[in-house]
């Protein structure tokens, strides 16, 4: 059974312990089929039911999935191998553009805002019973989210924009429902799904955002959860336009139960409008987080939408956390009240980075794409060899397996570091990697 490796167990946590202990120790690999429960029952002497226990147990912490009549299986990418883990170890002298890093020399000098926050805390300290979100901060928020055009709702504040995703899918869902994501998507939100006990289903994408026929037929699946990222979608930079938003909010309208959570990241770093799905759900919200505008250490994320779910985020907070310290609040509040941040200069600056980059890039025949944000995704024939022929050029990407479940494969590549003299050197580069040897032509 199962080659040199043996189940073992008498009751149904045993059972589950033994076959995550044999997929941490590699003796079970990703896709690795487990006994059906009957077989395994009379092979450990327990009753079936036993089993059927332990496996729910398995599929409930994302370490196993059922695939049908294919049986059940170790999951392709178990929790235990994060997708972070897929990354390009750099050298001395190779450039690094996979990391998905903004450009410090956008970033606002902290030390003001952090010494303004250090005053207000001396002058009076926040103790325990304090609100967990400070009414500048809210009333901020809550400006700006209505001038883009979000539905009304109450703010909260999260550690960051996972954090939030994390709280408000926990709020709403229970392990082994199944959630719509986008493909490619953000990688952390891939290995975050499974963790959740939950089943992602992939989504398609172009340069507008999700694909209508695709977000239908996710939802004719039954998805408990949609999520969309409106602007800046890593890994591609696709940007949901009025059209595509039309067509997504009149297909959510007919699954009004289905929980929408939409992540604009971007905000404070593009240049193209928010059109928001927001609304046509009974359940849903809207979170922006500091990281890319104001830096990934700020660790800080807002969060509107309908009052049920904000209500159970905050519930859920106080028994955890407690609350976002209002040394980072106040902070933040600094910064927009001196405007520390000029949204269409950094936009202007990563978009002329990205432009250039995908000019340059067709220029040799290779397409790519990059509508927003800090990224560029290029398709590619296969990722290994071109990751490995890219970083003996000297360069360091990010395969595209990090952010994919069945789309083709590709490679990401972040603007952020690049100067105007890197945009040739890097495009003639990709352009030798994807097509390498005679494949190649030039006009």
């Amino acid at each position: 059974m199962l080659g040199e490796y043996r189940i073992e167990g008498r009751r149904a946590s045993e059972i589950a312990a033994s076959v995550e202990r044999a997929i941490g120790a590699g003796e079970l690999l990703p896709g690795e089929v487990l006994p059906p429960m009957r077989e395994l029952a009379v092979y450990l002497e327990v009753n079936p039911n036993t089993v059927a226990s332990a496996y729910r147990t398995l599929r409930d912490r994302g370490v196993i999935e059922t695939a049908g009549r294919r049986g059940t299986r170790v999951r392709p990418r178990p929790t235990s191998t994060p997708r972070e883990a897929l990354r390009v170890d750099v050298p001395p002298g190779v450039r690094n553009v996979s990391d998905g890093n903004p450009d410090p020399a956008l970033l606002p000098a902290l030390g003001p805002a952090l010494a303004a926050a250090a005053d207000r805390a001396t002058a009076r300290p926040t103790l325990y019973g304090a609100p967990l979100i400070d009414e500048e901060l809210a009333g901020r928020a809550r400006a700006a989210l209505d001038a883009d055009g979000v539905p009304a709702g109450p703010v909260a504040v999260t550690s960051g924009s996972l954090d939030a995703i994390e709280r408000v899918l926990a709020a709403h869902l229970r392990p082994g429902d199944a959630v719509a994501v986008e493909d490619p998507g953000w990688g952390s939100l891939l290995d975050l799904i499974p963790a959740l006990g939950l089943r992602p289903v992939p989504v398609g994408m172009d340069e507008d955002g999700p694909l209508p026929t695709e977000l239908e037929r996710a939802l004719a699946l039954g998805v408990r959860a949609a999520i969309v990222t409106d602007r800046a979608q890593n890994p591609t930079g696709a940007a949901v336009g009025a059209a595509r938003a039309e067509e997504l909010r009149s297909l959510l309208a007919e699954y009004p139960t289905v929980l929408l959570i939409e992540d604009d990241h971007g905000h404070h770093i593009v240049d193209v409008p928010l059109h928001p799905l927001a609304g046509v759900t009974d359940y849903w919200v809207m979170v922006r987080s500091t990281a890319k505008a104001y830096g990934p250490d700020l660790r800080l994320a807002v969060l509107t939408g309908d009052d049920v779910t904000v209500d159970r985020v905050r519930g859920r907070q106080r028994l955890g956390p407690g609350w976002v310290s209002h040394l980072l609040q106040d902070t933040l509040i600094h910064l927009w009240r001196t405007d520390a941040v000029d949204p269409s200069e950094v936009a202007g600056s990563y978009g002329r980075r990205r432009d250039d980059l995908i000019r340059a890039l067709a220029d040799r025949g290779v397409v790519a794409q990059g509508r927003s944000g800090m990224n560029v995704w290029v398709p590619v024939p296969e990722e290994t060899g071109t990751v490995s022929r890219l970083l003996h050029a000297g360069w360091a990407v990010a395969p595209g397996a990090r952010f994919r479940m069945d789309s083709p494969p590709g490679i990401r590549i972040t603007v952020s570091s690049l100067s105007h003299g890197d945009t040739e050197p890097l495009a003639e580069a990709i352009a030798a990697a994807c097509l390498p040897g005679e494949a190649r032509r030039y006009d």
